[in-house]
């Protein structure tokens, strides 16, 4: 899909920020559209569908993590949450909600500009139906990984964020095998890894209350102590 025809969402209260970002956005052959506030994003979300969206924490009136509830209980897009150096439980509260990466006040344009390309790639793959098998059984559940669909037992379809999707996909691909961190970052994000980062735990909690029967003693998404996760189910 080329750059002019996916469509970014920049939510941020200050004026000039959100200018010099959003030029340089479209510099790059994106089609930018600007929101103040909470009321203009939903103003903007109303008429038109975007790719991505660019979310600010510190907003007036609906905070970024208000905003981000709702954008997730919406159709999927591609959510990057900006945030100051002091906000970082706000940043895992953010990634638990489902926002797709963050990207820390003052930040490098090359740098936001990479994640971008990293999440609208990623959820282009998603979108493309590829040969092959796409399709994954795993405790009754079904991942459908050309579709990006998840389904029960039961038959009902479990959304999942991006970010979930691409870990629980290159899980599924190699069930019973032992993954570190930094291995699974990699499936999910060009985040350089760090001690620190604690993206991929969250992730793997988010999954767990999906998929697992008891998420407070997992079965499916095993953590192996002082390595990462494992995921136990035989796939189909």
């Amino acid at each position: 899909m080329r750059p002019e025809t996916q469509q970014i969402l920049i939510v941020e209260d200050e004026q000039v920020s959100r200018a010099v970002l959003a030029a340089y956005l479209k510099k790059e052959g994106y089609t930018v559209t600007e929101a103040a506030n909470g009321d203009e994003m939903d103003q903007a979300l109303a008429r038109r569908r975007f790719d991505l969206v660019l979310l600010d924490i510190n907003l007036p009136g609906r905070d970024g993590l208000s905003l981000l509830r709702g954008l997730r209980a919406g159709p999927d897009l591609g959510i990057i949450l900006v945030t100051a150096k002091s906000d970082a439980v706000d940043r895992v509260v953010g990634l638990e909600l489902g926002a797709d990466d963050y990207v820390v006040k003052p930040y490098e344009q090359r740098e936001l500009l990479a994640r971008v390309k990293n999440i609208l790639r990623r959820l282009s793959r998603c979108a493309r139906d590829d040969s092959g098998r796409t399709t994954h059984r795993f405790d009754g559940w079904t991942l459908d990984t050309g579709r990006r669909l998840l389904t029960d037992p039961a038959g009902v379809m479990v959304p999942l964020t991006t970010g979930e999707f691409n870990l629980l996909a290159a899980l599924v691909r190699q069930p019973q095998r032992v993954f570190s961190r930094d291995r699974l970052l990699d499936a999910v994000s060009n985040r350089e890894w760090s001690p620190s980062d604690r993206s991929v735990d969250v992730l793997i909690g988010r999954l767990r209350k999906k998929i697992e029967p008891d998420p407070a003693q997992p079965r499916l998404l095993v953590t192996v102590r002082n390595v990462g996760y494992v995921f136990t189910p035989d796939v189909a």
